[in-house]
């Protein structure tokens, strides 16, 4: 497993905030060697993010709905809701299942791959990663199909070509250790494929990512955040942003889609969801770190949202 963690940022940056949260877990990591021609089908993956740094050679992704797209030496592609795609040495290449392929198993979370008929070699690292942070799933589903980087075309493209790099430098030498700076470097390539696409792409200037942005609203969503469990009132919200109780609901409401009193009933749900999923604390402790006074209030807003009980969530859930 490999957590990056950060400081919690200033209030004044409550979208950094959440790139702090993205912490991700890594799931599986695979160096692959590939020898034309060959073909690989990835399977659909839920609720998993997943990427392909081409280190050497070329490759062509195919997802159904896109075109087919060439991915040179250098380039990033990250797939943020796991749906299944192709990489293929040509357009017309028989791809087979991940999993008839045979890999080397190097850890518990990292392998090898060496696939394909003997001609021009690709070498790629993948990896299948995810979040463990409901801010963080929030920024994930808005993100498109596929995101791309390529290090030749984007205008301060050092950082990912130096960091590519290091990838392919710790991929083709696997010194003591190389497992651990791969998947460290991987999980910020993730990262800074994301933030590469907040800061150019049109719709990251709308809804729940605009209000993040806005200097007020924003504000606040970062005090909800942080501090679920405080009895925020909307005179508390409007002092927050410095804006009337009439005007912090309106403008809170037009940017984020929904009031501010119904975002952070279902901001505290989404919360203790996760805190039921990960199975360590009682039913009654979750509802209180979610700020609910009673488990009886807690369990009744629950079920009206997820449709079920908090103690029958857990066990579908385990």
């Amino acid at each position: 497993m490999t957590d990056i963690h950060f400081q919690p940022s200033p209030l004044s940056d409550p979208l950094g905030e959440v790139l702090h949260m993205l912490r991700l877990t890594g799931t599986l990591y695979c160096r692959a060697e590939m020898t034309a021609p060959w073909g690989i089908v990835m399977p659909d993956l839920v609720d998993s993010m997943m990427f392909v740094i081409v280190t050497s050679g070329q490759s062509w992704l195919k997802m159904a709905g896109e075109e087919p797209a060439l991915l040179a030496q250098g380039s990033m592609v990250l797939l943020p809701h796991g749906k299944s795609y192709e990489l293929l040495s040509a357009p017309d290449a028989v791809p087979e299942p991940l999993f008839d392929i045979p890999v080397e198993k190097i850890g518990d979370r990292y392998e090898i791959m060496r696939h394909g008929g003997g001609g021009a070699v690709t070498r790629a690292t993948s990896g299948v990663v995810q979040f463990d942070s409901v801010a963080a799933k929030r920024l994930v589903s808005l993100l498109p199909p596929v995101l791309r980087v390529d290090a030749w075309d984007v205008d301060d493209g050092d950082w990912l070509r130096s960091t590519l790099g290091l990838i392919a430098r710790e991929a083709s030498a696997m010194r003591p250790g190389g497992e651990t700076v791969m998947t460290r470097l991987a999980d910020i390539l993730v990262i800074q494929a994301i933030r590469a696409w907040l800061a150019r792409a049109p719709e990251a200037n709308l809804g729940w990512l605009a209000a993040l942005r806005d200097r007020q609203i924003g504000r606040t969503l970062a005090l909800m955040h942080r501090q679920p469990d405080r009895d925020w009132s909307l005179v508390d919200l409007a002092g927050e942003a410095g804006m009337s109780r009439s005007a912090f609901s309106a403008r809170f409401t037009e940017l984020v889609g929904q009031p501010a009193a119904q975002y952070l009933a279902q901001w505290r749900l989404h919360l203790a969801r996760a805190q039921l999923l990960e199975g360590r604390e009682a039913v009654g402790a979750v509802a209180r770190r979610a700020g609910y006074q009673s488990e009886a209030a807690f369990g009744r807003a629950f079920k009206q949202f997820f449709g079920v009980p908090p103690g029958a969530a857990r066990k579908l859930m385990a």
